[in-house]
Formats: structure tokens, C-alpha cells, sequence
């Protein structure tokens, strides 16, 4: 068997100036088959859809263990909110399925000949792909398995937002810590990422992390101010106006009077134009979806371990294979925490048993 760990680096898609792109791993090990069409696994980074690129808070557990099981892994960039919208981003999505169908081996090829490699380049089954995110990565993964072609055949959720949106999290103002007990932010400290303001912001899909240093006054507080917008936005209850592109008038204020007056269930779904329908995962469940698998540890303060118990709820009833593992006592991003290889990577547990999930349903 070939060996490489090399990283093949595209951009999938232009828009205007900006190219959006997308790194492609292979697996550890190649095989040497007359066919080398392999099965991949997608994955889309977190970070509110605000802030991040297609290396933040890269998931080494799951890079590493999908390929060492013989599967391509590959992250992607996508465009952030503001300016562009969950529209923009859908459309990024579908774009790189585009391109993973059409043009993405055939450039494979290219790059492998061109490194000097004697032996026949890898090649993606662009009809064996699944898709994984965590939190606003899930939702990116969520609306590849909705409007993707070809459409995904398993989803890996790492909890993810998107199962529930018509919830006071996301539309009701809130006065008091309500994230990991971390500061109300002051919105006038953001005026350039606020309504309509950010509408001037130029499109990217590249917003790195970065830090103050320890002799700051807040030592490692965040220095990018796009990584405390999703924060933001859920405080001032209008996610979903960035996320719809909605504001004028508020999508979040009409649903927060119905919100108000009733529990939102169809009077909030009727309210939404069904322009915008096709954004909210909830919204767009059919018994077409492939079968997925859901991780969410129970104590998340930013994405409430009710939209994965609803999501599940939702695919069952729609016929959809669904399972959900509840991690308790764990907040958000637990996957990243120092111990977390020690808890959760050992032979047959969680981790061992989401990419089994992936590598099963890919090779059916």
C-alpha cells in the first residue's frame, strides 16, 4: 500500500474576488486497486457561522481515525455571516458538491502527477460521501444532507445547531449570562457587525481565530470580534435575521410575538417565508435524509441539547434511521478539552464509534 499524509488544497468556488476553498486529506494508507474511488467524509467548521475557516478548531480525532480507516477526510471553507447570509452559505455548500462530482478528481490527478508519484492517485466516490460539523457546522451538515446532489449518505452531528431555531435561545433578548456564564456583551461594541451597518463589511470565508495575549486584561479573551457574534446575536434574540438575511422588517420580532402570545410550533413555521423554509433543518425533514448520528452532551449552554432531542424526534417520525448519544454533564465543544482523547478515544468509544457509524453507512 502507498503511504502519504499530504494535504491537496483547492478552491472549490469564486465568488466576485474571493475563492472559497477546501482541503483534501487522504487516507493514510492508499490500496492498490484498479479502482481508487474512496469513500470521504466532509467536514464543516463551528464558530456561529460568524467566524472561522476549514482549519479552526480542526477535529484531529476525527481527521485521524477517518483516515486511518481508509476514507478521504476533507474540511471546507464556506462564507460567513454578515455580509452573506445562510442563503450565500447553502449555496457554497452545493457548490462543493458540484465540485467534488465534477472536477475534484480529475485535479487530484493533476496534483499527484505532478509531485512524482509512480503509483495511480486516489479518487473520491463522490456517491459515498457523509457529512459532519460541529455546532454551526452540524447546521452546515444538516443542509448538505437536505439540498446536496448528490446527497450525502450518512451525517455526523457534533452538536449541532439547526434542530430547533424557534426557540426563546435564539429570539428572546436576554439581560444576563446565559452562555457558559460569560459577560453580556455591549452591542455598540460590534456596530460595524450590526444591522444594516454590516451590510458595508466585504464577504469572506476565512476569519481566523485570534487571542489577547495573558498580560491582557482579560488574558486569552478573544481579539477577533467575529468570534463573539454568534454569542451576540443570540443575546440580542436575531440570529436568525443574519442567518436569513431577513431584518427589514425583523424576522426574530414576528417570531417573538407569536412566541409571546404561544408556543411558536406551526403558527412559527407559517410565519417564516418559505424563501427561507429551506434554512432551518427542522423545517426541511423528509424520509429522504440519510441516516445520522447526533452527539451532544447535556449540560451545552450554546447549542441546547433539546434541538438534537428534537431533530432525532423529528427524523423517526419522518422514518429516518436516527440515533442520539447524550454525554452528560458536558458543555460545548467537549471534544476539544485537553482529557478529552483519555475519556472518550479508546478502543470502542465515542470517538471509535461515530467514525464506525460513518465508515458502515459509507460502505453499504
Amino acid at each position: 500500500m502507498a503511504q502519504s499524509r499530504d494535504v491537496f488544497t483547492y478552491a472549490y468556488k469564486r465568488v466576485g474576488e474571493l475563492d472559497i476553498h477546501l482541503d483534501i486529506y487522504p487516507p493514510r494508507e492508499i490500496p492498490e486497486l484498479d479502482s481508487r474511488l474512496l469513500p470521504a467524509v466532509i467536514y464543516f467548521h463551528g464558530g456561529a457561522l460568524t467566524v472561522g475557516n476549514r482549519t479552526s478548531w480542526f477535529p484531529s480525532w476525527l481527521h485521524r481515525r477517518v483516515v486511518n480507516s481508509g476514507m478521504v477526510f476533507m474540511s471546507a471553507d464556506y462564507r460567513l455571516i454578515p455580509p452573506s447570509t445562510g442563503h450565500d452559505i447553502l449555496e457554497d455548500i452545493k457548490d462543493l458538491f458540484h465540485f467534488l462530482t465534477n472536477d475534484a478528481n480529475q485535479r487530484i490527478r493533476e496534483n499527484w502527477a505532478a509531485r512524482g508519484s509512480v503509483s495511480r492517485a486516489f479518487q473520491i466516490d463522490p456517491h459515498a460521501l457523509a457529512v459532519s460539523g460541529s455546532s454551526a457546522g452540524g447546521l452546515c451538515a444538516y443542509l448538505a444532507a437536505a439540498h446536496a446532489s448528490p446527497r450525502p449518505k450518512a451525517v455526523l452531528s457534533l452538536y449541532g445547531m439547526g434542530g430547533d431555531m424557534l426557540t426563546s435561545h435564539y429570539l428572546v433578548p436576554k439581560t444576563v449570562p446565559f452562555f457558559r456564564g460569560r459577560e453580556i456583551l455591549d452591542p455598540n461594541d460590534f456596530s460595524q457587525y450590526l444591522y444594516p451597518a454590516c451590510k458595508e463589511l466585504s464577504s469572506t470565508s476565512d476569519s481566523p481565530l485570534a487571542y489577547h495575549p495573558l498580560t491582557y486584561h482579560i488574558p486569552g479573551y478573544p481579539a477577533n470580534p467575529r468570534m463573539l457574534l454568534g454569542r451576540l446575536y443570540l443575546q440580542m434574540g436575531t440570529f436568525l435575521d443574519y442567518h436569513t438575511g431577513c431584518h427589514d422588517p425583523s424576522l426574530s420580532a414576528s417570531l417573538r410575538t407569536i412566541l409571546r402570545e404561544r408556543a411558536l410550533g406551526d403558527h412559527g413555521s407559517m410565519t417564516i417565508p418559505s424563501v427561507h423554509r429551506r434554512l432551518l433543518p427542522q423545517l426541511t425533514v423528509s424520509s429522504a435524509l440519510p441516516p445520522m448520528l447526533l452527539i451532544h452532551g447535556s449540560a451545552d449552554t450554546a447549542v441546547l441539547v433539546q434541538e438534537s432531542e428534537n431533530l432525532q424526534s423529528l427524523l423517526r417520525e419522518a422514518g429516518v434511521p436516527a440515533e442520539l448519544v447524550v454525554v452528560e454533564g458536558k458543555e460545548h465543544s467537549f471534544d476539544y478539552e485537553a482529557d478529552a482523547e483519555d475519556e472518550f478515544g479508546g478502543s470502542g468509544g465515542l470517538f471509535d464509534r461515530a467514525v464506525s457509524f460513518l465508515a458502515e453507512t459509507l460502505h453499504r
